[in-house]
């Protein structure tokens, strides 16, 4: 921590410095309204020439410095009239900004928080659509043993809705959702396949049947669970020799299940192959790359990385970063490197869901991804210091001098960051286009 002196002023543990004293590395906050400055955080640490030139244009007399998280003090004041006079901190100061430069700034951020309002109208109708999916993926699931055919039929329909988005529009993002309004989390990871499934179909440019194929076996991949007891389906410690014999036959029997309900023998072969891997390693019949159906390989791919994410125990479940490394490293055998290389594209190093840490030290969760810029996500930020109603979305695409400086765990939030971020315990995700299409 750093000592004050004689270059601040301090009232109760607020110290002031007249903008002429900052220098880079000291850490500041401006008591002013979000929108009368041109920073996307209204405290930061100094990091170039360029802020404290935009800091001195802001019609200021002082402003406030944090000495405890700044890396150095700020410089002693040239003469006696920039030393700050002791008086009550102010909750907001008006200020008057004449520069055309910051005011171009300024312009440049209201257009920033326009499109804030518009990504969060967007994210407000792909939750409600994420909402109705899921309704509809629990109706499947459990409709296949009273009316096989109204559900095949309202899966397809699903589907077919979902592939109208993903094909019509040409710029796709994937989005984090909030799963845990909706209560039920049974068929979440059903749902959360085809979502990726699909999208991953349509990024290595498939034919509309090939998707639709790929989507419907997706729904119903994990209908022949159903037939294993909840004592080893709910299991949260490894299964037993005995347990996974049991549960390895839920690729068969969701197959003869599908083919009862009179699905298409291509979407059967996806069903029965969604555990093999290409190393021979997968089950139930062990099957090497060749054998294995190219879009098996796909289902195989997103139905694991899901897995990863949301286990059965939360506390071992992987981070979406962690996840994507894992398979991309030490399980590469298991993978096609073309659609692996293609999900990782679509995905990015930190997909929807991941915690990170930002360039300039604040807490962030990525909520959206865009599927042709994945390595400028969009992430609820909030300060190291904030709280929930400081919470805001940036759009790295836009933030410059912004970025991701590493992936974290939720036990490595801060306080007020959990609390501001509140990071779910399971991974939900959706699609929609994306408003800079």
């Amino acid at each position: 921590m750093l000592e004050t002196d004689a270059y601040a002023m301090t009232n109760e543990f607020n110290y002031f410095v007249h903008p002429d004293q900052l220098q880079v590395g000291v850490y500041i906050q401006l008591d002013l309204h979000w929108m009368a400055h041109p920073f996307s955080f209204g405290s930061f640490k100094i990091k170039s020439i360029d802020q404290i030139e935009t800091l001195k244009k802001l019609g200021l007399t002082k402003i406030r410095y944090i000495p405890n998280k700044s890396d150095i003090q700020p410089l002693a004041p040239t003469s006696p009239a920039l030393t700050p006079t002791a008086e009550p901190t102010p909750i907001a100061i008006h200020n008057e900004v004449t520069d055309p430069a910051v005011l171009a700034l300024l312009a440049a951020k209201r257009q920033r928080q326009a499109q804030h309002e518009q990504r969060q109208a967007q994210l407000d109708a792909c939750e409600k659509a994420f909402g109705k999916a899921a309704k509809t993926v629990r109706s499947i699931n459990s409709q296949i043993h009273i009316d096989a055919k109204k559900t095949v039929a309202a899966a397809d329909q699903l589907v077919n809705q979902m592939l109208d988005s993903l094909l019509i529009d040409d710029d796709i993002a994937i989005h984090l959702m909030n799963g845990n309004t909706l209560g039920d989390e049974t068929y979440f990871h059903t749902l959360n396949v085809a979502v990726l499934a699909l999208m991953l179909g349509r990024a290595m440019q498939l034919s509309r049947d090939d998707i639709r194929t790929l989507g419907l076996a997706a729904l119903f991949h994990d209908i022949g669970k159903s037939e294993v007891p909840d004592r080893i389906l709910l299991k949260t410690e490894a299964l037993n020799r005995a347990e996974q014999a049991l549960m390895e036959q839920h690729s068969k029997w969701g197959a003869e299940m599908a083919h009862r309900a009179g699905l298409s023998a291509g979407v059967l072969k996806l069903i029965v192959q969604h555990h093999e891997y290409c190393d021979g390693s997968g089950y139930p019949q062990r099957l090497q790359l060749a054998q294995i159906d190219p879009l098996a390989r796909i289902l195989a791919l997103v139905n694991t990385y899901d897995n990863h994410c949301n286990r059965n125990n939360p506390a071992l479940s992987l981070t979406p970063h962690e996840g994507l490394a894992l398979m991309f490293t030490q399980h590469k055998a298991k993978f096609d490197p073309g659609p692996l290389n293609h999900f990782i594209k679509c995905l990015g190093v930190y997909p929807p869901g991941t915690l990170v840490i930002l360039s300039n030290d604040c807490y962030g969760l990525v909520v959206s991804v865009n599927a042709s810029r994945p390595l400028r996500p969009q992430v609820l930020v909030c300060g190291i210091e904030s709280g929930s109603e400081n919470a805001i979305i940036l759009d790295l695409e836009y933030e410059n001098g912004i970025n991701i400086s590493k992936s974290i765990k939720a036990n490595q939030l801060s306080a007020d960051a959990a609390r501001a971020l509140s990071p779910s315990k399971r991974m939900n995700y959706f699609f929609s286009a994306s408003e800079s299409a």
